[in-house]
């Protein structure tokens, strides 16, 4: 290895870097201000593949003069462009929605785990113990439902008073096992 290689660093190297990392930045703010507040969110798999292609783009066009600062925004504003037309489709045509999101699934419900549901979004008891855990769990007792979203984030619904608006659970797989499941604890008291 070329140790003065790995290094080493010139003025011009230096100025390309700033000016890249300096348009591509306003570049961004203007698609995003152009796009909407959307363009960064992290509510679908399509979401979260914008981002990474984002990212990868803007470390290409950053740290190297190939692409050039101008091919680099052009890739982020086809993109941003995807992005929009993919969202469009999710609101205007519900059965493409289905393909192109993942469904929300139960993890847990009414303090039991949901093992078939478990073994299908490739995580442990271990995997949802933590996130009860985070979320001041002391109890199985406490939980009505854990919920993996279509993002692969966990939501952690607590028992309490509350008689549950099923419509928030009506777009996750399984839900009507919440729905059986407190019906069933209602007619025991």
């Amino acid at each position: 290895m070329k140790w003065e290689n790995w290094l080493s660093i010139d003025w011009q190297q230096v100025l390309g870097i700033s000016l890249s990392a300096v348009g591509f930045y306003v570049g961004l703010m203007l698609f995003t201000r152009l796009m909407g507040l959307r363009s960064f969110s992290k509510l679908s798999s399509h979401d979260f593949a914008m981002t990474v292609g984002i990212g990868s783009i803007l470390a290409s066009t950053v740290l190297s003069d190939k692409p050039s600062l101008f091919q680099g925004l052009f890739a982020v504003a086809v993109l941003f462009l995807i992005q929009g037309v993919i969202s469009v489709i999710r609101r205007k045509i519900k059965p493409l929605k289905a393909l192109i999101d993942n469904q929300a699934i139960i993890l847990m419900a009414h303090g039991e785990y949901l093992e078939d549901n478990l073994k299908e979004a490739n995580l442990s008891t271990s995997d949802v113990q933590e996130v009860l855990r985070k979320n001041g769990i002391k109890a199985k007792t406490e939980v009505f439902a854990v919920i993996m979203e279509t993002t692969g984030d966990m939501s952690v619904i607590k028992n309490n008073d509350v008689e549950p608006d099923w419509s928030l659970f009506d777009d996750i797989r399984d839900s009507e096992l919440l729905l059986g499941a407190s019906k069933n604890s209602k007619s025991q008291v």
